[in-house]
């Protein structure tokens, strides 16, 4: 196996909103020079796909995907439908896929799990490498890698030739992407949730509904409600789930 050479890694890192386009035709230009098409978005939960400092969106200025209807960057259901977003819940390596399964260095049980039927018409591609970047606050990103020569579906050499280049390379991209654009959506600084809403979703990490949690705290549901919807906008989370785990994650309830 040829050694790996990481050499344009600082080329693909962001530091300054500026950075963004031209980080972008770095990533662009490394999957290029392989024959493939890079697919990156910086939060598989989100409809919206990496845009620079002026909001162009960089799937159809960048990285050459066409802007059509039925383009994967315009598609707020492929987040729900493709298989590749499911298995980047449940993966953290680079992997490649295609209609006959996820293929990976070590098994995992989930992506064995996941339904592939009608795979290209879900996943808007025929094979792909993919990288998924998991972040801070639960936040997970991904970048896939597609043959332009779209008759080919098995990637395992290219697999076994790049598959960490990409990993090394999107991980840069998709993280420092998030660290520069997040600031807009980041929690303030002296954002803190009260005991109140603390105690409130240390019950709803267990399970309880808002009545059972008004009756164990002795306070009325719609009280509970409150709470949790306070600490819902200060962790800028979409559901309870999600205000749950970033809860966690900042250390103010456990999971365990």
């Amino acid at each position: 196996m040829p050694k790996l050479v990481i050499d344009k890694l600082d080329d693909v890192r962001i530091r300054t909103p500026d950075d963004i386009r031209p980080a972008a035709r770095v990533l662009a230009d490394i999957a290029a020079a392989e024959g493939m098409l890079a697919a990156p978005a910086h939060d598989i939960a989100d409809k919206r796909t990496p845009v620079d400092a002026d909001g162009n969106v960089l799937a159809k200025d960048i990285f050459g995907w066409p802007d059509r209807e039925d383009v994967w960057w315009r598609n707020p259901r492929i987040a729900l439908e493709s298989p590749i977003t499911s298995a980047c819940r449940f993966e953290t390596e680079p992997f490649w896929v295609n209609a006959e399964g996820f293929h990976l260095r070590s098994p995992n049980a989930y992506l064995d799990a996941i339904d592939i039927s009608n795979f290209e018409g879900r996943a808007r591609t025929r094979a792909a490498i993919v990288v998924p970047v998991h972040m801070a606050f639960g936040k997970i990103g991904a970048v896939s890698f597609n043959l332009l020569d779209t008759k080919r579906t098995d990637l395992s050499a290219e697999f076994e030739r790049l598959g960490d280049l990409f990993g090394i390379y999107s991980r840069a991209f998709l993280e420092s992407y998030t660290r520069v654009m997040g600031s807009i959506q980041a929690l303030p600084p002296g954002s803190r949730l009260s005991k109140r809403e603390v105690e409130c979703l240390r019950w709803a990490a267990i399970g309880k509904t808002d009545l059972e949690i008004s009756m164990i705290m002795s306070r009325s549901r719609a009280t509970v409600r409150f709470h949790i919807h306070n600490a819902s906008t200060k962790l800028n989370a979409v559901n309870r789930s999600q205000t749950v785990f970033k809860a966690a994650q900042l250390g103010y309830i456990s999971l365990h």
